[in-house]
């Protein structure tokens, strides 16, 4: 029997949901804490992975300990400390300061299919991730990744293409990330054994 379900995300223990929806065959690890983010079918988190403010595509590969859509302190102001946006837990009399939760909450990280999120990366808001890109591990992501690039560092630099520009040009246009699930049952072979312009020359 399968373990994942179309019908219904698989959430690890100890994790922390709000305000959040996912697709099909999605999987959730053990202690993170997702919200206000929609989930793309196919895709996952590892463990203890904190993701907030997120568009995920389809089948994205996010591993533990990832952070994405990391929040700012106001820099800007007299202090950095949330006492001033999250005032009612400390007087009675002050009410949490609801512009501040929605700026934040409009400041989305956009990540797309078939992505590969390494270990411990960091993704700041307003950030897209192009479709096929891959994120190091320990990478700090400042700024948006071209499809199919792949990117380490502190903060993130290009480090070479995953595919030729007109390989992952074919491959975008291919979608297969948009194939049902009896489409992708059949062609597993091939993703298996297939290199991408092999999968292409079959699939196009």
């Amino acid at each position: 029997m399968v373990r994942l379900s179309a019908d219904q995300p698989f959430i690890h223990p100890d994790c922390q949901i709000t305000n959040s929806s996912f697709g099909a065959y999605v999987e959730i690890g053990a202690g993170s804490r997702i919200a206000n983010s929609n989930w793309g079918d196919y895709s996952y988190c590892d463990r203890t992975c904190d993701i907030a403010n997120a568009e995920i595509g389809k089948f994205a590969n996010i591993a533990s300990f990832t952070r994405i859509g990391a929040t700012d302190h106001p820099l800007e102001k007299a202090s950095l400390h949330h006492f001033h946006y999250r005032s009612a837990d400390y007087w009675d009399d002050a009410q949490d300061d609801a512009d501040w939760f929605a700026r934040r909450a409009g400041r989305t990280a956009r990540i797309g299919h078939d992505t590969w999120i390494g270990h411990a990366a960091i993704i700041k808001p307003e950030v897209t991730i192009g479709n096929g890109a891959v994120i190091a591990s320990g990478a700090i992501v400042t700024k948006d990744v071209p499809p199919y690039t792949i990117v380490a560092g502190v903060t993130a630099q290009p480090i070479r293409r995953r595919f030729p520009e007109d390989v992952a040009d074919r491959m975008e246009q291919l979608s297969w990330w948009d194939w049902d699930n009896a489409r992708l049952r059949t062609a597993l072979p091939d993703f298996r054994n297939m290199r991408a312009e092999a999968f292409l020359e079959k699939y196009e």
